[in-house]
């Protein structure tokens, strides 16, 4: 058995496969992962498999090594002892976000992970983005299902590599296209956790943030105030502007272009350099604005519902994300 990879002292490696929907095949990718790394001779276990096994994964899943989890009070929960005793190089852990019941070695199955990461066992696990703390409302207004166990986002800051499992839609086009933008949002916050571990572990000084530049665009309904709060903790992380802007538009209503002024004041009570753009088509306005500006990353609000002309010709966001094209656009669905 080849134990190469570990050693006393070292933590293991946390990888996780993050669907941003039910049914994109994060599972499937992630029992994928392990049997090439078999196939590669690394030492693989499979931790934790969640109820329902499908016929697509059962054939890969038939090739793995399964330690047998421990039924208590009736629900099914981790060997932890039984995979430190084990050993192995990695191990497979299907649905990170369960609880585990009164009397378990830990309260929750991302608590397991960790006890397996600090053993040095590199963990590759899969999850979905409504389990994720601090994304469960927001993914509880586009699909109205709210879920009751989750991860801290702590916990997944913590992941050396994220992979986010995307698949071909027919149904619910727009909605999952807010999903799948706010997957990627995430993805990028983790990979930036990272990038930030390695820097203060390796004495390297953060200069290149001094480049970056945020705008946010203010429309009517819009989450404004939460796109205030995380551009401003990104400003502070990066040290640098904030800009404000939104489009006179003549088809506004008064209660849209009262709430749009006020957004605006809002965003000047807020330190941030704020400004009324004028233009036919808003998206090219934008657009326009923030190259000329050199911002970096664009924060839009985005409605899950869909009227027919959104059917017909696709969302402004997603003309956004389109034409903005080297500048990253941050979606806040509301």
């Amino acid at each position: 058995m080849n134990h190469s990879e570990m050693s006393p002292g070292t933590p293991g490696r946390l990888k996780v496969f993050l669907g941003y929907a039910s049914g994109v095949g994060k599972s499937f990718r992630m029992f994928d992962e392990g049997r090439r790394r078999k196939e590669r001779g690394q030492d693989v276990v499979v931790g934790a498999v969640q109820g329902k096994i499908t016929a697509e994964i059962e054939p890969t899943l038939a090739a793995l090594e399964v330690i047998p989890m421990l039924s208590i009070r009736g629900t099914t929960v981790m060997d932890v002892e039984a995979i430190l005793r084990r050993r192995p190089q990695v191990c497979l852990v299907d649905g990170l976000a369960y609880d585990n019941p009164p009397g378990s070695r830990n309260a929750h199955r991302w608590q397991d992970v960790e006890e397996l990461l600090r053993a040095g066992i590199t963990v590759v696990g899969s999850v979905n983005l409504q389990y994720i703390e601090d994304q469960r409302d927001a993914v509880e207004q586009l699909t109205g299902k709210r879920v009751t166990q989750v991860i801290p986002r702590g916990f997944l800051n913590t992941a050396d590599e994220i992979v986010i499992v995307d698949a071909p839609t027919e149904k619910g086009t727009e909605r999952r296209t807010a999903l799948r933008e706010m997957a990627l949002v995430l993805s990028a916050d983790v990979i930036e956790a990272g990038l930030q571990r390695y820097l203060r572990s390796h004495g390297i000084e953060q200069t290149w943030g001094m480049h970056e530049r945020l705008l946010i665009c203010l429309t009517p309904r819009a989450n404004f105030e939460k796109m205030i709060a995380s551009a401003k903790r990104s400003a502070a992380r990066f040290h640098c502007d904030v800009l404000a802007v939104y489009v006179r538009q003549q088809s506004l209503s008064t209660l849209d272009q009262r709430q749009l002024e006020e957004a605006l004041e809002k965003a000047k009570g807020n330190g941030l350099q704020a400004e009324v753009l004028d233009g036919e088509d808003p998206v090219t306005s934008i657009v326009q604005y923030a190259r000329a500006h050199g911002v970096t990353q664009i924060f839009v609000g985005h409605s899950a519902k869909r009227d027919l002309g959104t059917r017909m010709f696709g969302s402004a966001v997603s003309r956004l994300v389109r034409e903005a094209r080297g500048i990253d656009v941050r979606v806040f669905p509301h």
